[in-house]
């Protein structure tokens, strides 16, 4: 049968059919609902949401329910970005909660991405997820042309800064079930920054890793404090870095102190936050003295004063 402007019923009914498509379409897209409340849904993020600049520290807070014993320890520990994020109990008066911090990586990539928290306690265990948005930070972009013989290695340097970077992965790999430092973090030198965290090197055309710490300049002989509690891990005189120190905080927080004329502490030693651990100098490959200072939280290459933003107050507090 023909009509209404020669449409068939059959036409009709399939122009019924897209316009109510088309509907369902635009109101998804404009409103938070769910036009079909049985179906599955991606549960990633159901539990909040964290923002951070590449190279930033994040520091993630999070009710637990019950309280931890000798018998029936509470162990909560995340992962992103295939790093484990490992937590540690606040004060008691917090209410039960935990707390983790998160590096951001350098080179991490821009979006979301996915913290997975698990929480076992009693022989039961519980999950959480949170998104967190890696923002990106444009670095400034550093191009030299030098001689050849100043960027190629030789044959028995190559050998040596191999055998030097497998020694420090070593060290970096191991991480400290519990937690070192107390209170807010301070800066170990004072004198002006360079600001090259994050820098991107192109050396003779060729791109080079980015410059993984900061650079602060001080006459040579300037002391040298370490930035918190922690153990010496290694000391170390090595072809690039030269006269350097890597500080374990705990829970896979290091701190390191490179180009430094004199090292005053030993491999194992304990040191408190603000205590003399060196002095500037110009060891390596270095055209002037400084000290560089570099963190690494949990594999993460950070802003080593991303930490100095921070207050743990509380946490100092109910540190066992």
């Amino acid at each position: 049968m023909m009509g209404g402007g020669g449409q068939t019923t059959a036409e009709r009914g399939r122009r019924r059919d897209r316009l109510t498509i088309m509907a369902v379409v635009l109101v998804t897209s404009v409103f938070p609902v769910e036009p079909f409340p049985g179906a599955p849904r991606d549960l990633r993020g159901t539990d909040g949401q964290f923002s951070g600049k590449q190279g930033q520290v994040i520091v993630v807070r999070l009710p637990v329910e019950g309280e931890p014993s000798a018998d029936d320890p509470i162990e909560v520990e995340g992962r992103f970005l295939g790093r484990t994020i490992p937590f540690f109990p606040a004060q008691a008066s917090s209410g039960g909660r935990y707390v983790g911090l998160l590096g951001i990586d350098l080179q991490d990539a821009p979006g979301t991405h996915e913290l997975a928290v698990r929480v076992k306690s009693a022989g039961r265990t519980k999950r959480l997820s949170y998104n967190v948005l890696v923002i990106k930070h444009s670095y400034p972009v550093q191009r030299l042309t030098l001689p050849k013989d100043k960027v190629d290695l030789d044959e028995r340097s190559l050998v040596r800064v191999k055998a030097e970077q497998q020694q420090v992965r070593s060290v970096l790999d191991h991480v400290t079930r519990e937690r070192l430092w107390a209170g807010d973090f301070v800066e170990p030198v004072h004198g002006p920054i360079a600001g090259s965290f994050g820098q991107a090197r192109i050396i003779n055309g060729r791109p080079r890793n980015p410059h993984n710490g900061e650079d602060i300049s001080a006459p040579p002989g300037t002391e040298v404090v370490a930035t918190n509690d922690g153990i010496v891990r290694l000391t170390v005189d090595h072809f690039f870095s030269g006269k350097g120190i890597y500080l374990d905080h705990g829970l896979g927080l290091y701190s390191m102190y490179f180009h430094l004329s004199e090292i005053t502490v030993r491999d194992g030693e304990e040191v408190k936050r603000g205590q003399v651990i060196g002095r500037v100098g110009a060891s390596g490959r270095v055209s002037g003295p400084h000290l560089h200072w570099a963190v690494r939280l949990n594999g993460a290459r950070v802003d080593p004063y991303a930490l100095l933003t921070l207050s743990f107050a509380e946490e100092a507090a109910g540190r066992p």
